[in-house]
């Protein structure tokens, strides 16, 4: 794993590392879906495409993640694999998952939002460490 729960007091985090912006925002789409349920769970064979426009890596992480949220809210659809790509302020991501069954899948946190609280992107010895609150 490339990303660690870190407890906040009322909410929780993530600790999230990788060689590239673009691993950090995979691992942290990863730690958010474990967060919800058990990823191992959770199948493949449904397909969303997301295209997120931002003014800085920090929105960008943000408003990818709540979209993440926003497609499990309104949807059920909890996604398995992601791939991610940055290029001059926008986010692709094609994210393969299914929807949410309680029978199939147990239920976690009630993630609500990523915040901006507390938000660190950091490059630290040629690698990325990203520290990210979720209301909860």
């Amino acid at each position: 794993m490339s990303y660690e729960i870190i407890d906040v007091a009322g909410d929780v985090g993530l600790s999230v590392k990788g060689k590239s912006l673009e691993e950090c925002f995979f691992n942290a789409a990863q730690g958010l879906y474990s967060l919800i349920t058990d990823p191992a769970s959770v199948d493949t064979g449904e397909k969303k495409t997301l295209e997120i426009e931002g003014d800085n890596v920090e929105e960008l992480l943000i408003r990818f993640l709540n979209e993440l949220i926003f497609l499990f809210d309104a949807y059920g659809f909890i996604g398995k694999t992601v791939s991610v790509q940055l290029n001059n302020g926008k986010l692709e991501a094609q994210i393969d998952g299914e929807f949410f069954d309680p029978e199939k899948h147990e239920r976690r946190l009630l993630v609500k939002a990523a915040t901006y609280h507390n938000l660190e992107i950091l490059q630290e010895e040629g690698r990325y460490v990203v520290k990210i609150v979720f209301d909860i």
